[in-house]
Formats: C-alpha cells, sequence, structure tokens
C-alpha cells in the first residue's frame, strides 16, 4: 500500500508550479544556492536531482531531455560542463537544504538549498586566495 507517495502542490495549479520549479531549478544551477521556503525547496530537491543524475551522462538525448527543463542556453550549458561532471561518482544526494529561521512577514520556515560540493570548492577558493 502506498500511502502518502505524492508531491507537494505549493497551492499552485500544474502549469503553475511546473513554472516555478523550473524557475527555481535554473536560479539553483545558475547561482549554486538559493533561498527559499522549506516546502519550495523540498520539491526542488527531488526535482533538481533528477536533471542531475541526467546531465552525468552527456549526450544529445540528455541535453534535449534537460532543455524541455531549463530554456536557458547558458545555464543548461553549466550544468552539464560544471556542474554535473562533479557529482559523477556519487549516487544521488547532490543538494542540502540548511534551515536559516522563520521569515519575518508571515513565520514561513526558510532555507537555504545548496550542491553539496559546492562548499568544499568555496572554501578551496578561499585557501588559495589567502
Amino acid at each position: 500500500m502506498n500511502n502518502k507517495t505524492g508531491f507537494n502542490r505549493l497551492g499552485r495549479n500544474a502549469s503553475h508550479r511546473r513554472a516555478l520549479l523550473k524557475n527555481l531549478a535554473t536560479s539553483l544551477i545558475m547561482h549554486g544556492k538559493i533561498q527559499t521556503t522549506q516546502a519550495k525547496a523540498k520539491e526542488l530537491r527531488s526535482f533538481v536531482e533528477k536533471l542531475v543524475t541526467r546531465a552525468r551522462v552527456d549526450s544529445v538525448h540528455n541535453r534535449r531531455m534537460v532543455a524541455r527543463v531549463i530554456t536557458e542556453k547558458d545555464v543548461a550549458k553549466k550544468l552539464f560542463t560544471e556542474v554535473a561532471p562533479r557529482y559523477v561518482g556519487r549516487p544521488g544526494g547532490y543538494t542540502r537544504i540548511v534551515k536559516i529561521g522563520q521569515r519575518r512577514g508571515d513565520a514561513s520556515e526558510m532555507v537555504v538549498i545548496e550542491f553539496v560540493d559546492a562548499v568544499a570548492d568555496n572554501k578551496k577558493e578561499a585557501n588559495i586566495a589567502g
């Protein structure tokens, strides 16, 4: 019996939810980390994990499948050339969700979602710089 195996609707209809996840995924790939609500981050995590898993194998088919979701060419290129190669040996778990407290206006739980190895890269750059 598969109880509660669905997904969070995020208070939106299907097309609005799909557009929201596409935009959040594009921002996450572009910037490496983003600040959002906990519910959105949990949905985004599975969405981005599937994209990165597909991008780990660079083929024409996979590029076209990713292009259906990531419509900005430079972001899709970054996914295939910079982000996905870091996770070739990792079987999933590419993102991390860190709680940062509640939003002042409505007390929503706010989090930062980021790629796991991004922190290690930032530390390496800091050590090289100084």
